[in-house]
């Protein structure tokens, strides 16, 4: 009887804004071999996009492997489609990596490849996961709406919220708050869209005495997560850090940790507290939004092949 050959790596592009959260997805996308990393689009939202950008390359030099990864970088969204430009140095820092020291930020070129060149570059369809606000895929859908159906296969995002409070107003995630037009726009393209928002990564934390435990081992990622601990401990009184991205990394990687719903949602596009909500609407635009989670497993993805040497039998729990 022949012996069934391995699975082939997921095809992945991954737009992000990295951010500290973002930071930890990255390393863990990069450390999977279940996943083939084709490309990544960097964003502005927790930080400008030339610290994001920056913040991407020196992500990239401190991948386990014993040869350089070499990803294409592009330049996704530097703005939101109609509102100002905010980003959160409050929860990620000045840098948008806390206290992890980086170079000095360059500038961006206008012609470093956007996203709709990285995805025209792609010989398959992918997997496209979206981090941080959905401005770079909403310019692509306004754009070259057939170039996005003819190369991505599925939208893996970490935006929204449904039943669990907002992270950014009371009502709205800080992903959806920055760019509500930008969400509209690809919910109204109804592509094949999985919603991973705060009514599942909340309940995915880092501890604050599983971050000290890094001190050692990874003192770079120490100095990076010590902030984000310091910010939820002030925010919220939270000893340790909620890891929003990572989770979209990790449901590619084990999809039974998530449990979706198929609804249909709006989003919110006034000012105030309301804006960016994501809210059911029997008439709103289609999406399968992950409603529940089961956390041990992210974990164990992230203490195993990003956080080695920090594991302890409490990670596991």
């Amino acid at each position: 009887m022949p012996v069934p050959s391995p699975q082939s790596p997921i095809p992945v592009v991954i737009d992000t804004d990295p951010g500290i959260d973002d930071c930890l997805a990255l390393l863990l996308a990069l450390n999977s071999p279940e996943l083939d990393v084709r490309a990544i689009s960097i964003s502005y939202g927790n930080t400008v996009v030339e610290n994001a950008y920056r913040n991407a390359v020196e992500i990239l030099r401190k991948v386990k492997q014993p040869v350089p990864v070499r990803v294409p970088l592009g330049i996704g969204a530097r703005r939101p489609l109609k509102r100002q430009l905010q980003v959160a140095d409050d929860t990620h820092g000045p840098s948008g990596l806390g206290y992890a020291e980086v170079p000095p930020a360059g500038v961006i070129l206008d012609y470093v490849r956007p996203l709709e060149r990285l995805l025209a570059a792609q010989r398959e369809p992918v997997t496209l996961v979206t981090l941080g606000p959905a401005t770079s895929l909403a310019r692509v859908l306004r754009a070259n709406p057939g170039l996005v159906r003819d190369k991505v296969s599925r939208h893996v995002a970490m935006i929204g919220n449904i039943e669990a409070a907002g992270n950014q107003t009371r009502f709205s995630e800080f992903n959806a708050w920055c760019d509500p037009e930008a969400l509209a726009t690809v919910l109204a393209a109804e592509i094949p869209t999985e919603m991973i928002g705060l009514d599942v990564t909340r309940k995915v934390v880092i501890k604050g005495s599983e971050v000290e435990r890094l001190a050692q081992q990874s003192p770079w990622l120490h100095d990076a997560l010590r902030f984000y601990v310091e910010f939820h401990k002030k925010r919220e009184g939270l000893d340790g850090a909620v890891i929003n991205d990572v989770l979209a990394i990790a449901y590619l990687l084990q999809p039974e940790v998530l449990t979706f719903s198929d609804l249909r949602l709006t989003v919110d596009l006034d000012d105030g507290q309301s804006r960016g909500r994501t809210k059911l609407n029997p008439k709103g635009s289609f999406a399968r939004v992950a409603m529940e989670v089961h956390p041990p497993p992210v974990r164990r993805l992230l203490f195993e092949r990003v956080l080695a040497g920090a594991l302890v039998e409490e990670a596991m729990a």
